[in-house]
C-alpha cells in the first residue's frame, strides 16, 4: 500500500508530505483547494504523461515520491520486476520507493529505489500497486485485457490458464521449428552441403583433446636432438666415467666409496647409522640415474621425416582451430553440433511430418482447454453481470444494464473447437470486454465509449465490491465517485467504499459528507496564502470535533443544527462500520 506521498512544486502545491494509513483514507476540502491535484500527482508518479505546465510557478522542477509497502500477491509481482531489472538485492524487500521528476524543459525522470528507469518499468510497477478511478486515462476499467484478468481471477481460472499457457508455448516451439525447416529449400541444401564438408573435415582429422600440446613437446625434443644427445652423453660420462670425464673417478664409484666408508664409520659410531643408510640409498639412486641417462642418450636421434609429419599435423590442427574453435575441444564440439544439424536437414521431410502431427495434437489440446475455460467464463460472466447490476442499483444507476461480452474469431490456423478453428493466444479463445447501456433503449456498448467519469467510478466501485477477492491491486483511488449522487446514496457509497478496505487500501476524494463520515483517516485540503502566493495544505483531522466541523462545512450550513447533522452523519457511519462512537457522538 501507499504509506508516504511527498509532492514538491506541483501545481499550487508547494511542499506536501502525506502519511497514509490502511483502511479508508478520505480527502475533503473546498473546490479548487487542490484535492484532485493530489490524485493527478499520483498519476504522474505511476508513469503518467509529464506536463511542464503543472510545475509550480517560479520552480525549475516538480518532484513526486511515493513509498509503497509490498504486501500480498502484488508485492510478489513487484519484487519479480525489481529482480528482473536489478533494482533490488533480495526478494525479501518489503518497501519500494518510486520517484518522478518533471523539469520546465519538458524532460522527465523516473526512479525506482533511487535508480533511474524508463517509464515503462515505472508504469509496470505502478499498475501493479495502484488503480485510479475517475476522469483519468489511468483506468483499468477502460482496458479490455484487464477485464479478462478480473473475470478469470473471479472465476478462479488462473491455474488452468497457466496450463494453457504452457501448451501454447509448446505449440510455438513446434511452429518455430517447422518454419525453419520449411524455409528456402535451396538455401537449406547449400547449408547442408557446407555442413557436410565441415563435418567431413573435422571427422577425417580424428582430433584428440590435448594432442596439440603433445605435438609441440615432441617437436621441441626432435628439433633439439643434437643438443640433447650431447648433454645426455656428458651427464652419463660424469655418472659412469669414460673419456668425457677425463679419466676421473665416476660419480657412481665415488658414491659407492662414500657409502662403504660410512658403513665402516657406523660400525664404530652407531650414531652414523642413518647417514650410512642415506649414503647407501644415494649410491643406488646414482647408479640407477646413470643407467637411465645412458638409455636416454641411446634413444635420442634426429628424425627429419618425423619432424615434417608433426609440423603438418600441427598446421592441420591450427587451421581447424581458426575455423571452428580456439581449442581442439571446441572444434570437436562444433563438429558434433554440425553433424546433428546435418542429420536434421537430411531428415527434414520426416521431421516435418512428425511436427505436423504434433502441431495438430497440440491445437486440439489447446482447443479443449480453451473451450472449457470459455464455458466457465460464460457462466461466471452472467453471475458477475447480475451482481454488478445489483450493486449499481444502490448507486443510483438503476436503469443501467451491464454484461460481460465474450467474442470468438475464426482463424484458419487457429485451434480446433468442434468443427471450427478459432483464433487463440495464451489466455484462450475469448475476447472479453465489459459492456453497458446507461439508458433504456440504448444498445450495449464498451464502457470506454459510454461511461462518464462519475459513472465509470461507480461502475468500478460496483466491480470492486464484487471482485474484491479476485483483485490483487493493494491501493484503490477514487476521484469524483460521488458525482451526480445525493446524500442518501452517499451513505451507501461510503459504506461500500469502506467495505473494500478488507484487502485494499482505499483513498477517496469527495464532496459528500455522508461518504466522508466513513473515513478511517480524514484529511482536509485548504488553500493558504503566504508571500503573495497561493499554496495547498493538507491537514489530518485527528479529533472528532475537527471532523464534525469539516462535515458541517461540507453540508453548506451553519449553526448548531448543521453541527448536529454532521454529528449524526459521523454516528451513523460508525454504527454501520460497527465501531464505537467517539466522545460527544
Amino acid at each position: 500500500m501507499l504509506e508516504e506521498l511527498r509532492i514538491q512544486n506541483f501545481a499550487i502545491i508547494d511542499r506536501l508530505e502525506l502519511n497514509l494509513t490502511d483502511g479508508l483514507n478520505v480527502i475533503t476540502g473546498e473546490t479548487g483547494a487542490g484535492k484532485s491535484i493530489i490524485v493527478d500527482a499520483v498519476e504522474l508518479l505511476l508513469g503518467g504523461k509529464p506536463d511542464a505546465s503543472l510545475i509550480r510557478s517560479g520552480a525549475d522542477k516538480a518532484v513526486i515520491e511515493g513509498v509503497f509497502a509490498l504486501d500480498n500477491a502484488a508485492g510478489d509481482s513487484v519484487r519479480q520486476v525489481l529482480t528482473r531489472e536489478e533494482l533490488a538485492d533480495t526478494n525479501e524487500m518489503h518497501f519500494v520507493v518510486l520517484t518522478r521528476e518533471v523539469r520546465k524543459t519538458g524532460r522527465s525522470m523516473a526512479r525506482v529505489n533511487g535508480v533511474t528507469v524508463n517509464q515503462d518499468v515505472l508504469r509496470e510497477i505502478g499498475d501493479t500497486l495502484v488503480d485510479i478511478h475517475g476522469q483519468s486515462e489511468h483506468m483499468s476499467l477502460f482496458n479490455p485485457p484487464h477485464h479478462l484478468d478480473l473475470l478469470d481471477r473471479y472465476a478462479d481460472l488462473m491455474e488452468i490458464r497457466e496450463a494453457l499457457r504452457t501448451t501454447v508455448g509448446k505449440l510455438h516451439d513446434v511452429r518455430r521449428e517447422m518454419r525453419s525447416l520449411q524455409s528456402d529449400k535451396d538455401e537449406l541444401q547449400r547449408r547442408a552441403d557446407r555442413l557436410r564438408r565441415e563435418v567431413e573435415e573435422i571427422e577425417v582429422a580424428q582430433l584428440e583433446p590435448g594432442e596439440d600440446d603433445e605435438i609441440k613437446a615432441e617437436l621441441k625434443r626432435l628439433s633439439n636432438s643434437e643438443q640433447l644427445a650431447t648433454l645426455a652423453g656428458e651427464v652419463t660420462a660424469i655418472l659412469s666415467g669414460g673419456e668425457a670425464a677425463d679419466e676421473q673417478e665416476s660419480a657412481v664409484d665415488q658414491m659407492m666409496r662414500v657409502s662403504t666408508m660410512l658403513v665402516k664409520l657406523a660400525a664404530i659410531d652407531t650414531d652414523l647409522g642413518e647417514l650410512a643408510e642415506m649414503a647407501d640409498g644415494l649410491a643406488a639412486q646414482t647408479q640407477e640415474l646413470a643407467l637411465e641417462m645412458a638409455g636416454y642418450g641411446d634413444e635420442v636421434e634426429y628424425d627429419p621425416d618425423r619432424i615434417n609429419e608433426l609440423e603438418e599435423r600441427l598446421e592441420l590442427i591450427n587451421m581447424l582451430r581458426r575455423r571452428y574453435g580456439v581449442t581442439i575441444e571446441l572444434v570437436i564440439e562444433y563438429g558434433e553440433k554440425a553433424r546433428a544439424e546435418l542429420d536434421g536437414i537430411d531428415h527434414s521431410e520426416e521431421r516435418l511430418q512428425e511436427l505436423a502431427v504434433k502441431e495438430t495434437d497440440l491445437l486440439k489440446q489447446i482447443g479443449e482447454l480453451a473451450s472449457n475455460i470459455s464455458k466457465v467464463r460464460k457462466d461466471i460472466g452472467k453471475q458477475l453481470s447480475k451482481r454488478v447490476v445489483e450493486e449499481l442499483k444502490d448507486l443510483r444507476m438503476e436503469r443501467t444494464r451491464f454484461e460481460v461480452q465474450l467474442e470468438h474469431t475464426e482463424d484458419p490456423d487457429g485451434c480446433y473447437v468442434g468443427k471450427k478453428r478459432l483464433k487463440f493466444d495464451y489466455t484462450g479463445i475469448d475476447h472479453v470486454e465489459f459492456m453497458m447501456s446507461a439508458n433504456p433503449g440504448e444498445p450495449m456498448r464498451p464502457l470506454a465509449k459510454v461511461a462518464s467519469g462519475g459513472e465509470a467510478a461507480r461502475i468500478m466501485l460496483a466491480l470492486k465490491r464484487v471482485l474484491t477477492q479476485a483483485d490483487h491491486t493493494p491501493t484503490l483511488i477514487f476521484d469524483e465517485v460521488d458525482q451526480g449522487i445525493g446524500g442518501r446514496v452517499g451513505t451507501v457509497v461510503g459504506e461500500k467504499l469502506w467495505s473494500l478496505t478488507n484487502g485494499h487500501q482505499v483513498l477517496v476524494v469527495t464532496h459528500l459528507p455522508q461518504l466522508a463520515g466513513f473515513a478511517d483517516t480524514h484529511y482536509h485540503v485548504r488553500k493558504d496564502y503566504a508571500d503573495d502566493r497561493t499554496r495547498s495544505l493538507v491537514v489530518p483531522l485527528d479529533s472528532d470535533d475537527a471532523r464534525v466541523t469539516e462535515l458541517s462545512d461540507m453540508l453548506g450550513a451553519t449553526g448548531a443544527g448543521s453541527r448536529q447533522s454532521a454529528l449524526e452523519i459521523l454516528t451513523e457511519a460508525r454504527t454501520r462500520k460497527g465501531v464505537p462512537s467517539g466522545p460527544g457522538t
